[in-house]
């Protein structure tokens, strides 16, 4: 099997699950117990959140870890809006994760005014276009740092500093961003970030959310105070070891030999497989992604025929599954619903060898 289909999730890494193993079995106590098991979980969650932070350039304190990405954009987009005093106008992408897209729909029935913002034909949005949608009373701003369907990068940096001539705060999602572009969060100039674990290689259920400690919000799950009052619930000692050590590991990726089996690939598809038609931005792209349409074909059953030659990829984003829809991004991209349906994408991590995408490229020619 060739799996690449990593912007759904991760291959689980074997350092990540030898990391979480203890905390599975042996030390299983709840961090807020106060005897000695409850005292070593403890210790592992607040170790876990202080490599969290390094990782991100935060304070230890502004690291909130949550079920995962779906969760952390819930409650910075809502939670945000919510405690902002300065009015009810919420700013989004039009490309962004349904994570963020239907939590800026919930605010939209709450009273919120909620702009989406078009993106150009690779998927970005322009410093100018936020600059021109900025009002007085906008309370937040989220932009996506990567998109996981096309793997057009933003320039996080440029729109956060547009936003904060205004005083506005910034979310982004990072999730498809994380491992593959440095993610220091006062070079990128957010409020808040979003993280998803399985993304990078932890099991499923594990993300964070970085929230600037003078950032105003509402937390999302209230009860016993946990997490210093931002997220209540016992806290997941596993998960949180699991999330600090795959964000370690990502770190140590060979980015740019990554990049170049990438090049290589959409290369050698473009050249050989007619019909072929790379979508999002050339140059500013995830490293391990690579989303195609392919004309005269069903996106659909293209995956059927690869699937039958050992290859595994996806037609678009996994949270989307099921939907006979065109891809709301690449309709936001100004493609038409006919050509949204040739879409295919191929995702993979640093470990996918230059064998494999070769394979799947004489995959696709058969």
């Amino acid at each position: 099997m060739i799996y690449l289909d990593e912007a759904a999730s991760a291959p689980p890494r074997r350092e990540v699950l030898e990391a979480m193993w203890p905390h599975m079995t042996a030390h299983f106590a709840n961090p807020a117990s106060r005897h000695d098991p409850g005292l070593e979980a403890e210790r592992a969650v607040k170790d876990a959140r202080r490599r969290v932070a390094h990782q991100l350039g935060a304070r230890p304190a502004e690291i909130v870890f949550t079920s995962g990405g779906t969760e952390s954009d819930n409650t910075a987009v809502k939670g945000i809006a919510l405690a902002e005093p300065r009015g009810r106008h919420v700013l989004i992408s039009a490309v962004e994760h349904p994570a963020v897209l239907e939590s800026a729909d919930w605010l939209g029935r709450m009273g919120f005014t909620v702009e989406r913002l078009p993106v150009d034909a690779e998927g970005v949005v322009t410093a100018e276009t936020l600059h021109s949608a900025l009002r007085e009373d906008t309370t937040l701003v989220s932009v996506q740092s990567a998109n996981g369907e096309v793997g057009t990068v933003q320039d996080i940096a440029a729109l956060s500093a547009v936003a904060a001539e205004y005083g506005v705060p910034f979310h982004t999602d990072a999730v498809q961003a994380a491992g593959a572009m440095p993610l220091r969060v006062k070079d990128l100039g957010v409020q808040a970030l979003s993280l998803a674990g399985h993304k990078l290689g932890t099991p499923k259920g594990v993300g964070v959310l970085y929230m600037d400690r003078r950032t105003r919000f509402e937390p999302l799950i209230h009860g016993g105070g946990q997490q210093r009052g931002h997220r209540s619930g016992t806290e997941d000692a596993a998960g949180a070891v699991g999330m600090a050590t795959a964000l370690e590991s990502a770190a140590r990726a060979d980015v740019v030999e990554w990049r170049r089996r990438r090049d290589d690939f959409i290369a050698e598809v473009q050249e050989t497989v007619p019909g072929a038609r790379l979508t999002g931005s050339e140059n500013q792209r995830l490293p391990g992604h690579a989303s195609f349409l392919f004309a005269g074909r069903s996106g659909e059953s293209l995956l059927l025929d690869l699937q039958q030659q050992g290859v595994w990829c996806s037609s678009g984003s996994a949270c989307a599954a099921g939907s006979s829809e065109p891809s709301p991004v690449l309709s936001a991209m100004g493609f038409s619903p006919d050509e949204a349906q040739t879409a295919v994408r191929f995702t993979f991590g640093a470990d996918v060898s230059a064998e494999d995408l070769r394979r799947t490229v004489e995959a696709l020619r058969a």
